[in-house]
């Protein structure tokens, strides 16, 4: 396929050239590199067509209803026009790139919490289970060349990286992909031009409002995930809808696709069910029924809520052909996930987490999960970003106010917002949630906030770091300011 015929409706001005790449960043068009010009919020790629041609690049995808913008390009350089720049990109990258997840089985898992860990779960077992797998995920991307680390701040990367990457993996000879979809990068149609054959559902709670704008618009995004399921495809892998039994939001995703439906959860009836799921150590075991046989499993993650993410998936593995036992053992060699529950010890007399939680139900997962492992007070160390669903903030104030002992309130993020003021929210759930003024603090900077937690928390205590985990970046008023949340805490502790 010539690569702009991708795109419905689309037509071209001049001759576009094959291309080696295409980008929605004008810093990195230029020779064998094709531009997409993406009208945002507030940027217009069409307002940088000037640089990109300057730079080399080869051709520039414009919208129709930005003509004024690209027209005075006309002859300088070859325009391909389409109806819609964003709807358009993933098709028009799948097709630079030669549609590699026509040939890769590639799954993509859905939900409010739970995705990253199902992600690198779901990729483990199938590797292990002889069906090569890599990941795209809010943590990392892995693609058959080493584990690169994310540092977007986006958990589904743009159109353009999701293509490439996928490219990469077919290279390296591996046979799947997991990618983790949100449902901003759904509704935004980065996932345009992958072929899923497994959708994964976690669960549904209240987020990112400030996008969707209500809760039923932020479930049908994540819906197109598993209509994305009934495209035509010729590469022969099981379509499965993999749906998590225990949260009412399954019942309405099972009607928007025709792909056989696979649950899992701890009630009875279910096609993958946990049972006696019992803390040990900083690990879990449990026992897995499925296909009429029990198992016993063991997964070095602690909280309970890993079963589920476990169980879905053995569902993944299991509706592409792979063993239950084969799968269930391979549960137990999970080497864990950067930032998800990840341990520091620099030999301090406390235990210290790092975890991305940053919504509501993220942190009570994360504190019940610690609650019983901790014999002295368990700290938490957290703020709420900026520019998000204002609600949040209070939520999850009430969810550390009912669940830690003692609390540091410091700046995730605060964007163009102001960090005292996103902390005063914080601090008014604190209160609604049961804890009082003289058990938490508010420290703005965050290296200062995590030194004073650390400064004050006792033997046998556990202090968690919460909402930053791997990201690299603080975004303070436009800038992104480097940070590395478990490099400074390493810091931290090794000058005790």
């Amino acid at each position: 396929m010539v690569w702009y015929t991708a795109a419905p409706g689309a037509r071209t001005i001049g001759e576009p050239p094959q291309i080696a790449d295409l980008t929605h960043d004008s810093r990195l068009a230029g020779p064998g590199v094709g531009f997409v010009a993406v009208p945002g919020g507030s940027r217009d790629g069409h307002d940088y067509i000037d640089d990109v041609v300057r730079a080399g690049a080869p051709a520039v995808v414009v919208q129709t209803d930005r003509e004024a913008k690209w027209s005075p390009f006309v002859g300088r350089v070859p325009l391909v026009v389409v109806p819609d720049t964003r709807q358009a990109i993933g098709l028009l990258a799948a097709a630079v790139h030669g549609d590699p997840s026509a040939r890769l089985r590639l799954i993509g898992v859905t939900g409010t919490d739970g995705k990253t860990t199902t992600a690198h779960l779901t990729a483990h077992v199938l590797s292990a289970c002889g069906l090569a797998s890599g990941y795209l995920t809010s943590v990392g991307f892995e693609a058959g060349a080493g584990f690169e680390l994310n540092a977007s701040h986006m958990t589904t990367v743009e159109s353009t990286t999701i293509q490439s990457k996928l490219a990469e993996a077919e290279r390296h000879g591996l046979q799947s992909m997991v990618v983790e979809s949100s449902s901003e990068g759904l509704a935004q149609h980065r996932l345009n031009g992958c072929h899923f054959d497994v959708a994964v559902f976690t669960n549904l709670t209240r987020d990112h409002l400030d996008f969707h704008g209500t809760m039923e618009r932020y479930l049908e995004a994540k819906g197109r995930l598993f209509e994305m399921l009934d495209q035509q495809s010729e590469n022969g892998f099981p379509k499965a809808a993999v749906l998590n039994a225990g949260d009412p939001a399954s019942e309405y995703l099972s009607t928007r696709s025709q792909a056989p439906v696979v649950t899992y959860g701890e009630a009875e009836g279910v096609d993958f069910r946990a049972r006696d799921v019992q803390t040990v150590g900083v690990g879990l075991k449990f026992q897995i029924e499925a296909r009429g046989v029990t198992l016993k499993a063991s997964l070095p993650l602690i909280g309970r809520f890993n079963a589920l993410n476990a169980l879905a998936a053995m569902a993944v593995a299991c509706s592409q052909g792979s063993r239950l036992a084969e799968a269930v053992e391979a549960l137990s060699s999970f080497q864990g996930i950067p930032g998800r529950m990840e341990r520091i010890d620099c030999g301090q007399p406390f235990r210290v987490f790092v975890d991305i939680a940053s919504t509501p139900a993220a942190l009570e997962n994360v504190l019940k999960a610690l609650r019983p492992a901790t014999k002295g007070q368990l700290w938490v160390v957290f703020g709420a970003a900026g520019g998000r669903d204002p609600a949040r903030r209070g939520g999850m104030g009430d969810v550390a106010g009912r669940l830690a002992d003692r609390a540091v309130l410091t700046s995730e993020d605060p964007r163009d917002e102001d960090a005292e003021a996103i902390i005063a929210a914080i601090a008014e759930g604190l209160r609604q949630g049961g804890m009082s003024d003289p058990d938490f603090t508010s420290v703005v900077d965050r290296g200062e906030a995590i030194a004073q937690a650390f400064a004050h928390a006792g033997p046998d205590d556990t202090v968690l770091l919460a909402g930053k985990a791997t990201e690299t970046t603080m975004i303070v008023r436009g800038q992104a300011l480097p940070w590395d949340e478990r490099a400074v805490a390493r810091e931290l502790l090794t000058g005790r």
